[in-house]
């Protein structure tokens, strides 16, 4: 049995306070969106600008970020013991695909599949230089293939603009009124294939795999671990990624604008909004990251902390939160996505989010591993003897 089963790792709370953030992010998107059922009929509000603009996709890109990293991590503490975590951690995905699997039925969109299925094919990568692996996150985050697409399309090819296949989406109507029964019965199939689709038609597969590869070479290069060495790169970073970020969401409607609209739906314009908006969630997303980072260093720090044990239960709290809330606002249940304001769910959202920062905290002082953490690694290494009680450890 691998000695690392029965050991409680060694936690960095700057890299679980980057895990709470994300977390925090996806579920307040998720909010907004009463777990999909608002884009039926979505409404151009403010909170709708505000959501959409400073929070969509860009939590999702932290959390892929935090992916990469934790993959590093796991490869890395295994190496310096002189152990190869390779087929273990294609273990370990398959577990937490099955999690992902039955998650699913419940809220199609769970992003635990996608991210097991992708997280598998970076095992070569562990290995590769780092000119490698700064190259191959370029390719992914770049998508020179889908600029190819855009040309064919802006050139009237009838076949590069026909309409996305996840843009027909009957799931979400029926989550208004469905069953129970019915929502599993859908979700198990059709709803994963749209999501699939989604991931695919896109970009969105290749953005992962890149935010993948970026997680990898910061865990690879210690900047989380000891931000304090890179003070003047961090800042130099966090005024690039910012300015970025702040061109492209200025620029995208205008360059967009260049391509034409015809023939419908004008394909052209959509991938390549696609295409500049996944490089301005990942360029705001890195502005975020390097905020938090320059916090943590400073006087928020104290204040920050609170959040890291919050990170260390990051696919409990996850699936909870939809246990929880898709039977609020679904069909099925209370029904809330026709009677909440959205402002209201999203206060509702904070409040929740304040309580579990509080459960975690607690749950820390005499567990030494989320339940579904726990869950986990034992069944990853195949043992019960995995620490629960902190005074097990």
């Amino acid at each position: 049995m691998n000695r690392d089963a029965t050991t409680v790792s060694t936690r960095n709370d700057l890299i679980d306070t980057l895990r709470a953030f994300a977390l925090i992010g996806v579920f307040m998107v998720h909010m907004f969106e009463q777990f999909e059922i608002y884009w039926v009929s979505p409404q151009q509000t403010l909170t709708h600008t505000l959501i959409t603009t400073l929070m969509m996709g860009k939590a999702f890109a932290l959390l892929a970020l935090c992916f990469g990293l934790s993959f590093f991590l796991l490869m890395d503490r295994s190496a310096r013991r002189g152990e190869d975590f390779s087929a273990r951690f294609v273990w370990r995905m398959v577990l937490l695909g099955l999690i992902g699997t039955a998650h699913g039925l419940i809220y199609r969109g769970d992003i635990l599949v996608v991210l097991a299925l992708l997280g598998i094919p970076l095992i070569p990568f562990y290995r590769a230089s780092t000119k490698v692996l700064a190259g191959a996150a370029a390719l992914f985050l770049l998508q020179p293939w889908i600029w190819v697409q855009i040309a064919i399309a802006a050139s009237g090819a009838p076949w590069a603009n026909q309409p996305p296949r996840h843009w027909v989406d009957p799931a979400l109507a029926l989550y208004q009124s469905a069953d129970l029964m019915t929502v599993l019965k859908t979700n198990l199939f059709e709803g994963q294939l749209i999501k699939w689709l989604f991931f695919i038609e896109t970009g969105r597969i290749s953005l992962v795999m890149g935010l993948f590869l970026v997680g990898l070479m910061l865990g690879r290069s210690g900047f989380l671990d000891a931000p304090q060495r890179f003070v003047v790169q961090r800042r130099v970073a966090l005024a690039v990624l910012a300015a970025t970020a702040l061109a492209l969401y200025l620029a995208k409607p205008h360059l967009t604008a260049l391509l034409p609209e015809t023939p419908k739906p004008g394909m052209a314009r959509v991938m390549a909004g696609n295409l500049l908006g996944g490089w301005f969630d990942m360029a705001l997303m890195g502005t975020y990251v390097l905020l938090i980072v320059e916090a943590y260093q400073g006087l928020a720090g104290r204040a920050l902390r609170l959040l890291a044990p919050m990170g260390r239960m990051t696919l409990t709290f996850y699936v909870v939160q939809s246990l929880i809330w898709v039977p609020v606002f679904y069909g099925f249940g209370l029904g809330a996505w026709k009677t909440l304001p959205q402002a209201t769910a999203l206060w509702l959202g904070v409040g929740y989010l304040v309580v579990q920062a509080v459960i975690a905290r607690l749950w820390f002082r005499r567990f030494a591993y989320g339940p579904l953490e726990w869950l986990w690694r034992a069944a990853t290494y195949r043992t019960w003897k995995v620490p629960f009680l902190r005074r097990a450890a």
